[in-house]
């Protein structure tokens, strides 16, 4: 990337800001941390978001008999309210939510959204339509030209202004955020060249992973994705994204912070152990 050496003259007060910023490995020195803050401060915002919460939850039965696994509480509050927060503190503020499977207890809890100062909209997925028809249900309400998506039952500490800023210097149509595990077997791994994916390994044996990476559920799409999702039927995510790859318009971006998948008793109860707000 090309780059002009510039000499600029800042007050005290505000290069304490610049230095608060470096932490020695993301952001290294005060020239990374100049570059950072501007790119972050001039880069487009994003504005919505869509979190699938449409899941039943089979893994997790009998508790998702009476209670969406969305809800399940972790320190203290619903899976679902970590989320909002998240993209509250990022400047998300229009959050759309698919629902299907006791969708009413998570009308009923979370509302209109406006205690937690955000609006939100609710979509009824009134039968299974897979990860790609449930955000397929949500076309004529995105009027962003970038906007998240992220699976309403993952707890993840990721900074999304970086995941979105990231996502615009890639010529792609859709950025997953990536997470590193020790057992990617469970997931199925993730192969990058670069920055973008180039491969999906399904169930890879243990002692011949060639990556630790996986997906954690939580995606940055241009409204292009639309046009890779069939138009009528039950149609899954995970089955767009090596048609991307293939394309070279499916980008990876790795992250460090904690990711939890709410998908069985075990990695629930990791998740109350290890989690902290």
């Amino acid at each position: 990337m090309d780059r002009e050496r510039l000499t600029i003259t800042l007050k005290k007060s505000v290069l304490k800001q610049v230095d608060d910023v470096i932490d020695g490995s993301h952001i290294r020195n005060r020239s990374h941390a100049i570059e950072y803050l501007l790119t972050q401060s001039l880069s487009p915002k994003v504005s919505q978001a869509v979190i699938l919460a449409g899941g039943p939850g089979l893994k997790m039965r009998p508790f998702t008999y009476e209670m969406p696994k969305s809800l399940f509480p972790v320190s203290g509050k619903p899976i679902l309210e970590h989320a909002l927060e998240l993209l509250r503190k990022h400047d998300i503020r229009d959050i759309i939510i698919v629902v299907s499977h006791l969708g009413d207890k998570i009308r009923d809890h979370l509302g209109s959204g406006r205690k937690y100062g955000l609006k939100i909209t609710y979509v009824k997925e009134e039968k299974p339509m897979g990860t790609g028809g449930a955000l397929r249900m949500t076309q004529k309400l995105i009027d962003s030209e970038t906007f998240v998506v992220l699976h309403g039952d993952v707890l993840i500490d990721i900074n999304l202004y970086d995941l979105v800023a990231f996502h615009k210097d890639q010529d792609a149509v859709a950025t997953l955020a990536l997470t590193s595990v020790v057992d990617p077997s469970i997931y199925g791994s993730v192969k990058l060249h670069g920055v973008k994916i180039v491969d999906f390994i399904e169930k890879p044996k243990r002692g011949s992973m060639t990556s630790q990476l996986i997906n954690s559920g939580i995606y940055v799409f241009e409204p292009d994705i639309f046009k890779y999702i069939p138009s009528q039927g039950s149609y899954l995510l995970e089955d767009i994204f090596p048609k991307l790859a293939r394309e070279k318009k499916l980008a990876g971006f790795s992250f460090e912070g904690k990711w939890f998948d709410i998908g069985t008793p075990a990695s629930y109860e990791r998740a109350i152990k290890s989690w902290q707000s």
